[in-house]
C-alpha cells in the first residue's frame, strides 16, 4: 500500500458510505463505531507489512454464524481484503 493512498481524500458520499457499514457492523456486534474503525485500521496495517493491498475495495464485516458448540449463533470476523502484490522480505520493515 503506497502511503499517499492511504491519505487519498474520498468523496463525501464514500465517506457516508463507510461511516454507515461501521455503524451496521458494530450494531451486529455490540461494539462501538469507533472501536470498529480502530480494528479496520489494525488489520490494514498488519497486513501492509506484508502485502500491498486494495484499500478502495476492502470489506470487512461482523455477521453471525453459528457456533462450533451449543452456544448457539456467534459473531464472525469476516474480512475480504483484495491483494495487489507480495512484499519482499526486505520490504518488510
Amino acid at each position: 500500500m503506497a502511503l499517499m493512498d492511504f491519505f487519498r481524500r474520498k468523496s463525501s458520499g464514500d465517506v457516508a458510505k463507510d461511516r454507515l457499514k461501521l455503524l451496521l457492523i458494530s450494531d451486529r456486534a455490540n461494539c462501538s463505531p469507533e472501536v470498529m474503525e480502530l480494528i479496520k485500521n489494525d488489520i490494514i496495517k498488519v497486513i501492509s507489512k506484508y502485502m500491498e493491498i486494495d484499500c478502495d475495495h476492502l470489506d470487512i464485516q461482523i455477521t453471525q454464524t453459528e457456533s462450533d458448540g451449543s452456544n448457539g449463533r456467534v459473531p464472525a470476523l469476516c474480512a475480504n481484503i483484495p491483494i495487489k502484490d507480495l512484499k519482499h522480505s526486505s520490504e518488510r520493515k
